[in-house]
């Protein structure tokens, strides 16, 4: 009985009204079978969208007083999207290197003088160019810390004594390449300057040089998510490179 009102209403309202109907209908139905569009998965997400703590092992090296020399450090900081890192660090030169600084008068005659240093940074890090596999990024250190140096006592025959310490800030602008060996695993290497500031001209130039380094970083979030996940923990997977644009960025790093 229905239809046969609408079909009689139809019929009396002629032409005209019986293709504004259709139409109607027509864009009735098409609004309701129009399935929603997914968000567009092609666009990048903002880089300080997600953050990972990151544990670093950075040891440096350099060439000290024509010497070279070893100085072990560990980073602890945040990286978002894979793009930006900071964070803080703490380096100790662990060679003994023989200086120029002038011992006390207390040394002895054979004082066998060495340099000693640590410090504290901040670093930041950027990454330049990447693709799944390699990343190259540059590298921008700022901190502060001591040197002094440790000699044989005159005084004390058979023992060390050292000298009080000197305030250092050092600046060290680098490059460095990463391999990603794992989801939550990579190894680097790099090079860059060491500039201290704010001391004596002859620290300076004890202190100062090139820096090489060699690095291991552990994704902390990445690993625990393959432990909540049971995956397999040596998998390739999203490391295979296909490309270098931000889609497969957002897939390597976004989980």
């Amino acid at each position: 009985m229905f239809a046969n009102q609408v079909v009689w209403r139809v019929g009396k309202a002629g032409g005209s009204g019986l293709w504004a109907l259709l139409l109607a209908v027509s864009l009735a139905s098409g609004a309701r079978a129009a399935p929603i569009a997914p968000p567009d998965s092609s666009r990048p997400s903002p880089v300080f969208a997600k953050r990972r703590l990151v544990l670093q092992i950075d040891s440096r090296y350099s060439i000290i007083n024509s010497h070279f020399s070893i100085i072990n450090g560990l980073k602890l900081g945040l990286e978002w999207r894979g793009r930006v890192r900071t964070g803080a660090a703490f380096y100790f030169l662990s060679s003994r290197i023989p200086t120029r600084l002038a011992p006390p008068d207390n040394a002895a005659d054979e004082p066998d003088a060495t340099l000693r240093f640590y410090n504290v940074a901040l670093y930041s890090e950027y990454v330049v160019l990447e693709n799944p596999r390699w990343e190259l990024d540059a590298n921008l250190q700022t901190g502060m810390g001591a040197v002094r140096v440790e000699y044989n006592d005159d005084n004390v025959p058979g023992t060390r004594s050292r000298t009080p310490r000197d305030f250092i800030a050092l600046v060290e602008p680098s490059v460095a390449a990463e391999m990603r060996l794992f989801a939550w695993a990579s190894l680097g290497a790099g090079a860059g300057w060491r500039q201290p500031l704010f001391v004596d001209p002859v620290v300076r130039r004890e202190i100062s040089g090139p820096i090489f380094y060699l690095r291991a970083k552990i994704l902390i979030a990445p690993l625990l998510r393959i432990r909540r996940n049971h995956e397999p923990l040596f998998s390739q997977k999203d490391l295979r490179i296909h490309g270098v644009d931000s889609r497969l960025r957002q897939r390597s790093y976004g989980n």
